[in-house]
């Protein structure tokens, strides 16, 4: 029996609650946050994928009119990347939630789709080289067009292969961390404009020919050479963010037993045969009031940017410096000027996305996204205000536009790129915060979003061309339609969209 007096001599222990645990016991329950470096390398691939979409939006729609597409049918060629989007990534983002590969779950569908966007690059670089070796000439280019089409349908399907399960990885890798998934889509969104801006300065550069002398042939001009010069650039690029991304990124195969909780935690009852668009639209029913809020600020969002990504650079070509293609030297010139504009425009996309999380924090970001639409109306605005001084002045046919007209027009491109570092961020996080807490995948989730963008996409594309030979051939009609939408889902944002969770703008720490 034990000593009284040496009982009260000893240091009293703290009391223990009942089945409390330690605080090792805590800090193991508590799992680590995915360190930001993992995460800048993940998101590193966008740099490569952007790079392709930035040669794509500001050099082919001039490219597939000289090519002898009237500008009217230019923006059909553009819908194949909306039907694409509408069934690829959602169908895309299903697989790869389920996906059992022994290489994890999301990086498969990365590297695949990366190497279709290589071969797909080189065939759009190279189709008036294989249309003249079929029998295209310089006035007459079927096979040229049909080429270049092909390998744009598989551009768009590859690019969708890709971004959507990127995107799902990051998801992945921030889980519930609300503010960690902020900051990988801010990630995202800052190599987007760094391979923006890369992508823009090649497209810009008129002298890639001399760089690689052999890209000139007979079928292939200067402005073609540049272009397919660029491509052989954005291969490079791409091979290597590519490989920084899936090597860095160790996921832990999905096992057959857990691929089958994700299908329940999702709340599917029907058996792998199961239709697949009925699998895609039946989620639906799981949305609440502010998932439906956030589609629907999406939609407005991309009415009002695709006739923007459509046309910026024609209409700098046109409207600017009063250029048709394939008739002088004027809408060349003001297509480079367009893509140094769109570089301007990347380099404040990259700005912002840096200052993405603290935004985000201190407003809220409906709040933030609300008013960079906004801002996006009002600059959509003054391009028509831009369009109708060049109009009034006159100049058009007689000489190139006055310092002032360019410099205005340099300025809108480059306010705009504030409002396409928000949307290139801001609802990604939104949607996979809101999904998270529904249980549903992340790689569905980002489908789902996807469908609010391309079939946005695919009205402005079926539309806006036949839109604008309506009020006489410009691009203005669709940039007013832009403005409505953008102005619209604005409002929309700022008063509609709830802070996720409810947080307070200190507390989200």
């Amino acid at each position: 029996m034990a000593n009284p007096d040496t009982q009260r001599n000893q240091p009293r222990q703290p009391r223990r609650a009942k089945n409390r645990p330690t605080s090792s016991a805590v800090r193991r329950a508590v799992p680590a946050r995915v360190p930001l470096r993992l995460l800048l390398r993940v998101a590193s691939v966008a740099g490569g994928i952007q790079f392709g979409w930035a040669l794509q939006l500001s050099l082919l729609t001039p490219y597939v009119q000289q090519l002898g597409i009237p500008h009217e049918w230019a923006s059909i060629i553009w819908l194949c990347g909306p039907l694409s989007g509408l069934l690829v990534q959602p169908l895309v983002g299903l697989l790869s939630d389920r996906c059992t590969s022994r290489f994890g779950r999301r990086r498969p569908f990365i590297l695949g789709g990366a190497l279709a966007i290589i071969a797909a690059v080189m065939v759009i670089g190279h189709s008036a080289d294989i249309g003249w070796r079929l029998g295209d000439t310089i006035n007459h280019r079927p096979w040229a067009v049909g080429f270049f089409v092909f390998g744009f349908w598989i551009l768009d399907v590859a690019n969708n292969v890709t971004q959507g399960p990127c995107r799902a990885l990051l998801g992945d890798l921030t889980g519930k961390d609300y503010r960690r998934t902020r900051v990988a889509n801010a990630y995202y969104s800052l190599f987007m404009a760094i391979g923006n801006i890369l992508g823009y300065a090649a497209g810009s550069y008129s002298g890639w020919y001399k760089v690689f002398p052999f890209t000139v042939t007979p079928a292939c001009n200067i402005s073609c050479a540049n272009l397919k010069s660029a491509f052989f650039l954005d291969v490079a690029f791409i091979a290597i963010t590519t490989y920084i991304s899936v090597v860095a990124a160790h996921e832990v195969p999905l096992s057959s037993s857990r691929a089958q909780n994700v299908e329940e935690a999702a709340g599917e009852s029907g058996t792998a045969g199961e239709a697949f668009m009925w699998e895609l639209f039946g989620t639906f029913r799981y949305f609440s009031t502010p998932v439906w809020t956030i589609l629907s600020v999406t939609a407005l969002t991309w009415i009002g940017w695709f006739p923007f990504l459509l046309f910026d650079t024609d209409w700098m070509g046109r409207e600017i410096y009063g250029g048709e293609p394939n008739e002088g030297p004027n809408y060349d010139i003001g297509v480079r000027m367009g893509a140094l504009g769109l570089l301007l425009n990347s380099v404040v996309l990259g700005i912002t996305s840096v200052l993405m999380e603290r935004l985000s924090r201190t407003r809220g970001p409906g709040f933030v996204w609300g008013i960079s639409n906004i801002l996006m109306a009002f600059c959509f605005v003054a391009m028509l205000v831009v369009t109708y001084v060049v109009n009034y002045i006159g100049y058009i046919g007689k000489d190139l536009p006055p310092t002032g007209i360019v410099i205005a027009a340099l300025i809108i491109f480059t306010i705009l790129g504030f409002p396409l570092a928000i949307t290139y961020s801001v609802p990604y996080a939104l949607i996979s915060t809101h999904i998270q807490s529904l249980g549903l995948g992340q790689g569905l989730s980002m489908g789902v979003l996807n469908l609010a963008i391309v079939i946005p996409q695919m009205v402005v594309s079926l539309g806006s061309g036949p839109w604008d030979q309506l009020f006489g051939g410009g691009n203005s009609p669709a940039f007013a339609v832009g403005a409505v939408a953008a102005l619209a889902s604005g409002f929309i944002a700022v008063f509609a969209i709830p802070r996720p969770g409810g947080q307070k703008p200190r507390s989200e720490v």
